[in-house]
């Protein structure tokens, strides 16, 4: 486990956001490394997550009692007899559990008042879940989302509206202009402000180009899965690492 010892809130906030994002790379763009790691017909093992954004498929520490709080054991046991969206979803509901207790176990240790739990508590709580991320229940009202390039963050709606109508082979719909009128198009601005990267669990944002998976509907940073705006245009059918079965995406 790591010797590192975040003493403040904003060091264990850090710490937290190093671990979930190691953790959500195991379940998601890592996921087919994490299935074969998780062999049950080994010893117990956990997943963990590092600061260093990192993950890594271990037995759990020997100490007793351990320097840090232990993520829940075996979870390779489980892998062959569920389906694997269930079991990443199970993983990923254990992962939220054992990011939570290493993070209040260092408030606890480094005296936290209760002004400092409750700041580091909001602080973790405006992120999604990694069980949010994994199964894309934070986004299911985000489905009818545009992508945008880097170039188009400083347009307007209306520039931005019709930039996005040359890239209607990504979007699952374009309002017409008579929901424009009626203020559909504001609905859909504050739907883009909820959407997640299924790889990062960061925020949509309008500066960034995004790109759907045709087969789960998740949506991903293009940097996240490694597509280029460029590349984007010559996809047909776009399958994200999870769908497609392997570390990297395979368009089609």
């Amino acid at each position: 486990m790591d010797a590192y010892n975040p003493r403040t809130v904003e060091e264990v906030f850090r710490d937290f956001k190093g671990r979930r994002a190691g953790m959500i790379k195991a379940l998601t763009t890592d996921v087919g490394e994490f299935f074969q790691q998780c062999d049950p017909e080994k010893e117990n093992l956990c997943l963990y997550g590092f600061p260093s954004e990192q993950w890594e498929v271990n037995l759990p520490a020997e100490e007793v009692p351990p320097e840090l709080p232990e993520p829940a054991l075996g979870i390779n046991f489980a892998r062959d007899g569920m389906q694997e969206r269930d079991w990443l979803s199970l993983v990923a509901v254990h992962s939220d559990a054992w990011l939570l207790s290493v993070a209040f176990y260092f408030g606890a240790r480094f005296g936290f008042y209760k002004t400092d739990r409750e700041r580091l508590f909001n602080m973790i709580n405006d992120l999604p879940t990694i069980f949010e991320v994994v199964t894309g229940s934070a986004k299911k009202h985000t489905k009818e989302k545009l992508l945008v390039s880097n170039h188009s963050s400083k347009k307007s709606k209306s520039n931005s509206k019709q930039g996005s109508e040359a890239q209607t082979k990504y979007s699952k719909a374009v309002p017409s202009q008579d929901e424009v009128d009626d203020g559909i198009e504001e609905e859909d601005d504050d739907e883009h402000g909820e959407a997640l990267c299924g790889a990062c669990g960061e925020n949509y944002a309008d500066d960034e180009f995004w790109i759907c998976c045709d087969i789960c509907e998740k949506w991903f940073h293009g940097k996240c899965v490694k597509i280029t705006p460029a590349r984007a245009e010559h996809i047909k059918q776009y399958k994200c690492p999870s769908c497609s079965g392997n570390k990297s995406a395979r368009p089609s």
